[in-house]
């Protein structure tokens, strides 16, 4: 059995409905939306709505760790708008996510990422598409688990949760055969992004199952240009399956 891999989608349709070609099934771990486009900042919601300009300076203070700054200058930008900043994201929203759902293959499976707003993807799922977070599926005879979405950091992407709350999804797998996450087990050369030149946050409840289950292969995305794409951690084969945005490719997995 083959099966295709994607992560962090970030509204790359034009290869998406290509990427289970040749195999059973594919998996996707989550980001489908694009915020910004971090190497092209005239790409995404931000710069949709007020330009790559601003788009470029909103970056740059992100970039600089100015949490503060950027909060402001995005309430300002927000408020020129008029309504609720929700309001707006989610219109916006809801176009990629009609766009690459429609593009997205069948049969999926498919996880939430940090950079997504789970409470719309009901309304563009199709039959095939099946939404597990905290849950199993048997595919091809074997058990995957699926956890989806990110931990609490100073981004504030949509879809933060705590450690406890995450943990607990994690536990609720037990052993699987495959436990796909989207962000790493929190190991430091699976954290490190070498061209943000920063760490990203991975998960130490994935990291415990793992060590504890060892199941054969642990994959997840998150991180878009990583120090070290695999590891093993026992005998299981830890992989980032790739930035599918800038690849555009699947990550093939044959078992």
């Amino acid at each position: 059995m083959r099966v295709h891999v994607v992560s962090d989608v970030h509204g790359r349709v034009d290869t998406l409905a290509g990427a289970a070609d040749g195999a059973d099934a594919l998996i996707c771990l989550g980001d489908l939306l694009l915020f910004i486009d971090y190497a092209d900042h005239s790409q995404g919601i931000f710069p949709e709505l007020f330009g790559a300009e601003r788009a470029t300076e909103y970056v740059a203070l992100r970039g600089a760790r100015r949490f503060e700054e950027a909060r402001a200058m995005s309430a300002l930008l927000w408020g020129s708008l008029g309504g609720e900043p929700r309001e707006h994201i989610e219109r916006a929203a809801r176009e990629q996510y009609a766009r690459i759902f429609a593009a997205m293959p069948t049969p999926a499976y498919l996880t939430y990422g940090n950079v997504d707003v789970p409470g719309l993807w009901a309304e563009h799922l199709r039959d095939g598409h099946h939404v597990l977070d905290g849950q199993t599926a048997e595919i091809g005879g074997l058990t995957f688990g699926f956890v989806g979405g990110g931990l609490r950091t100073p981004y504030r992407t949509p879809y933060e949760i705590d450690e406890e709350e995450f943990a607990r999804k994690v536990e609720a797998l037990g052993a699987v055969d495959v436990l796909c996450s989207h962000i790493p087990p929190a190991v430091p050369d699976l954290l490190y992004d070498v061209v943000a030149r920063r760490f990203e946050r991975g998960s130490e409840a994935v990291l415990e199952a793992i060590r504890a289950t060892q199941p054969r292969y642990a994959l997840f995305g998150h991180v878009h240009q990583p120090l070290a794409a695999r590891t093993r951690i026992g005998r299981t084969e830890c992989v980032n399956v790739g930035h599918f945005r800038r690849r555009g490719r699947p990550f093939a997995l044959d078992l």
